[in-house]
């Protein structure tokens, strides 16, 4: 296994214009590899940015490691709209993606990485989705690769002589605690940004929470029955 993941995002305008972001992963922790950036902008403070449920300290913890993941995103995409059309070229070690869709979509995948691996404990749990990242996922495609992450979790913890979860409870919190993550940093970024581009991106983070803390409710696993009934015969 490699000892760095790299995910390089493109975004090709029609004026021709070109904007790439690399993203370098330690292939270990999933944590991101990120130069040291001496002059953050004030709104990154942890005491500034902090979530109602953040568990980090301020006196130890002096930005807030999304926000400080975000700076150079919301600075590109500041005044341009969600809606505008663009090419998106996404590189992994794998394979390649590309996709002509808004820079809202693109941004919105590209986002989910950042954040899941910047070092937040909350949305950190979802980590293990990076290695395996899909991007431009659909709601149906995140909830099977949530759904199995964390069923395969359990699998792992009753190998372990551990207590498994297979009701799911644990995956319900989690999502829970995303969603109140993401409503703040939406609305910490609302009052920086100057166009809507980052923020609806994470919208869509958020329907995508929202989507599997309903299925969880509504027992939306039954619908799987079906495409999951070779292997449960």
């Amino acid at each position: 296994m490699e000892k760095i993941l790299v995910y390089k995002y493109k975004f090709v305008f029609n004026e021709s214009i070109e904007k790439e972001f690399e993203i370098k992963i330690e292939s270990d922790s999933l944590n991101i590899i990120k130069d040291e950036n001496d002059n953050l902008p004030e709104w990154t403070l942890l005491e500034n940015f902090k979530c109602s449920n953040c568990p980090l300290d301020s006196n130890e913890v002096k930005h807030c490691p999304v926000a400080t993941n975000l700076v150079d995103i919301i600075e590109f995409f500041s005044d341009i709209p969600s809606y505008e059309e663009v090419r998106i070229y996404v590189e992994s070690s794998d394979r390649n993606y590309f996709k002509d869709s808004s820079v809202q979509d693109g941004v919105s995948s590209f986002v989910g990485i950042l954040m899941t691996t910047s070092g937040c404990p909350v949305l950190g749990k979802l980590k293990p989705l990076v290695r395996y990242h899909l991007p431009f996922a659909s709601l149906e495609e995140t909830e099977f690769r949530v759904f199995a992450m964390y069923s395969l979790a359990q699998i792992a913890k009753l190998k372990l002589g551990e207590k498994p979860d297979f009701d799911m409870v644990g995956l319900k919190h989690i999502y829970e605690e995303i969603l109140k993550t993401n409503l703040n940093i939406a609305s910490k970024i609302a009052d920086v940004e100057m166009k809507d581009t980052s923020i609806n991106a994470l919208v869509g983070l958020n329907n995508f929470a929202d989507s599997v803390s309903f299925s969880l409710d509504e027992d939306g696993l039954r619908e799987y029955a079906n495409l999951l009934s070779p292997l449960m015969e």
